[in-house]
C-alpha cells in the first residue's frame, strides 16, 4: 500500500513516468488510470523483463502523443467518438474502471461524514455556494456541524480524463451546469485554482483549508485525504467503497457499444457511485513499430487476466472476463500484426 504514495509523490514532477528498461513499452495519458498502470509494470516487469515508460500527464497529452505516434499507446478518460477514431486509425478499448470522488479539507471533518450530491457540487463549482455551511449543504448534512469556511475550489489545470468525467456527471444532474459549463477534458472553470494531474489536485486541496477538489479514489484513499459520501441517481447516500464502484460499473453494456464508447456517470442502482467511469487505451491500428504493439497488447492481456486482485486492492474494478474477450476479438480484428 505504500507503493502508490511513492508513486503520487513522483506524480509532481513535470513528466511523470514509471522507471525506463530496456525493450520498453511506452504509453501517456490519463492520470486516473497511473496508479494501477504502475502496479501492473512493476510486477511485469519482475516476470518478463519488460518494462513500461508511462508519463502520467492526463488524458489530453495522451491524446496529443498516440496521435503524433511518439508512443506506443495513449491513454484516455473521455472515449474518443467514433469519427476520430476513424480519422486517426486508432483502435479504442477499455482498460480499466474506477471512480471519482470529491476530496475536502475541513478541519475536525472525517472521511464520509459529509454527504453532497450533485447539484449542490455544481453550484459549488459555479461559484454559487461559497460557504461550508451553507443551507444547502447543510441540508444534506443534519447533525453535523460545518463551519462558517470559504470553499475553495480545485479543479485540474491540464486537459484531463478526470475531469471529463466530472463534467459529465455534473451536465447531467444540473441543467446550468450543462448550459453555462459543459463537459470536457479541459473546460472554462468559473471559480477555483487550477493543479496540474491527480496528484496536483491531492496536494493543493490537502493544503487549503476549506478546499473541494475532485480525483480518482485511489489518490484519495492511499493519501488519505478527507472525501464526501454522495447521493446518487436513486436518491441513496453512498460511500466510495468497492461495491458501489462494481454497481455502477455492472450496468455498461459493452457489447452492443461501437469503439467500446460506454459512460458510466450518473448509473441507476440503489448502490452505485454516481461518478464512475473507465480508461480507454488508443492504439494505432497499423502500428509504426509492430513488435512495440505487440508488446503492449501482451502487457494489457496479462494485466486484464493476473492483474485483477492488484486493481482491487487499489479500489479500481477489472473489467469482466467476457469483455476482456471481447476487447483481444478486437486486437485480433483491427489491429495489424496483434498475435491474439
Amino acid at each position: 500500500m505504500k507503493h502508490l504514495t511513492t508513486i503520487a509523490v513522483a506524480g509532481l514532477l513535470a513528466a511523470t513516468a514509471l522507471p525506463a528498461f530496456a525493450a520498453d513499452i511506452t504509453g501517456a495519458g490519463s492520470t486516473f488510470v497511473y496508479p494501477v498502470l504502475a502496479k501492473w509494470a512493476d510486477v511485469y516487469k519482475k516476470n518478463t523483463n519488460i518494462g513500461l515508460n508511462y508519463q502520467s500527464i492526463g488524458s489530453g497529452g495522451g491524446i496529443k502523443q498516440i496521435t503524433a505516434k511518439t508512443v506506443t499507446f495513449g491513454a484516455t478518460d473521455m472515449p474518443l467518438v467514433h469519427d476520430d477514431i476513424v480519422k486517426n486509425d486508432f483502435v479504442q478499448f477499455p482498460v480499466i474502471n474506477g471512480s471519482v470522488v470529491p476530496i475536502l479539507n475541513l478541519p475536525g471533518i472525517k472521511p464520509g461524514e459529509v454527504t453532497l450530491d450533485g447539484p449542490t457540487i455544481a453550484k459549488i463549482f459555479l461559484g454559487e455556494i461559497t460557504k461550508w455551511n451553507d443551507p444547502a449543504i447543510a441540508k444534506l448534512n443534519p447533525g453535523v456541524k460545518l463551519p462558517d469556511t470559504a470553499v475553495a475550489v480545485v479543479h485540474r489545470s491540464d486537459g484531463s480524463g478526470t475531469t471529463f468525467i466530472w463534467t459529465n456527471y455534473l451536465s447531467k444532474v444540473s441543467a446550468d451546469w450543462k448550459q453555462k459549463v459543459g463537459e470536457n477534458t479541459a473546460v472554462e472553470w468559473p471559480v477555483g485554482i487550477g493543479a496540474k494531474g491527480s496528484e496536483g489536485v491531492s496536494n493543493n486541496t490537502a493544503n487549503t483549508v476549506g478546499a473541494l477538489g475532485y480525483v480518482e479514489y485511489a489518490y484519495a484513499k492511499q493519501n488519505n485525504l478527507t472525501y464526501a459520501k454522495m447521493v446518487n441517481h436513486a436518491g441513496k447516500t453512498v460511500a466510495p467503497t468497492a461495491e458501489s464502484f462494481q454497481a455502477a460499473a455492472a450496468g455498461a453494456d459493452w457489447t452492443s457499444a461501437p469503439d467500446f464508447h460506454v459512460i458510466m456517470t450518473d448509473a441507476p442502482g440503489d448502490k452505485s457511485w454516481p461518478v464512475a467511469g473507465s480508461t480507454f487505451i488508443l492504439m494505432q491500428a497499423v502500428p509504426t513499430d509492430a513488435a512495440s504493439s505487440d508488446a503492449a497488447l501482451k502487457f494489457f492481456d496479462w494485466g486484464y487476466k493476473n492483474g485483477k486482485q492488484m486493481a482491487s486492492d487499489l479500489d479500481y474494478v477489472p473489467m469482466p472476463d467476457s469483455v476482456v474477450t471481447l476487447i483481444e476479438k478486437t486486437w485480433k480484428e483491427k489491429i495489424k500484426g496483434a498475435s491474439f
